[in-house]
């Protein structure tokens, strides 16, 4: 007599496992939600160059390559930073774009610009910070690049002065 009046266990079970998925859905349509958000968030804003970058002339680039100690491939792009202004520069980003053979985009980089300084018997990439360039003074510089596509066409990318800090 007891069964009747209390309800069936098979209606509780089902009620239960109805709020367990509709607090599951909610959760993973949060989560979704705030990935798309910072994603969307998180992308590149394009933004005038520093209005000095244009008194920092690059020139002298190439391109070399080496497998780094465990065996990937490492490229390095190198040249001369001149600055043919009237500060003193202590902190520059380089944009660096890589395309394919068909021109479009394969590669975006913003790198801080480090000029190559000797130190013992080797050439050492510096922070602007520790070796500023000053007006007038040109400085040899090295980019190093561990992951491109491999659809770049290997060619030179494109490189603008995006951001400097001068005193």
């Amino acid at each position: 007599m007891g069964g009747l009046i209390q309800p069936s266990p098979a209606s509780d079970t089902r009620e239960t496992n109805w709020t367990a998925i509709a607090v599951g859905l909610v959760a993973v349509l949060l989560v979704v939600g705030a990935i798309a958000l910072l994603s969307r968030g998180g992308s590149k804003v394009s933004t005038a160059p520093h209005p000095y970058a244009s008194k920092l002339k690059i020139s002298g680039l190439k391109m070399s390559a080496a497998e780094n100690f465990v065996g990937a491939s490492v490229t390095y792009i190198e040249g001369t930073m001149a600055n043919a202004g009237d500060k003193t520069v202590t902190h520059a980003t380089v944009h660096v774009i890589f395309r394919n053979s068909m021109g479009q985009v394969v590669g975006d980089e913003v790198m801080p610009l480090h000029v190559l300084q000797t130190t013992g018997p080797y050439l050492d990439s510096v922070d602007l910070n520790a070796s500023p360039l000053a007006p007038g003074q040109s400085k040899p510089f090295r980019l190093t690049f561990e992951h491109i596509s491999s659809d770049w066409n290997q060619e030179l990318p494109e490189l603008q002065v995006s951001d400097v800090v001068v005193k």
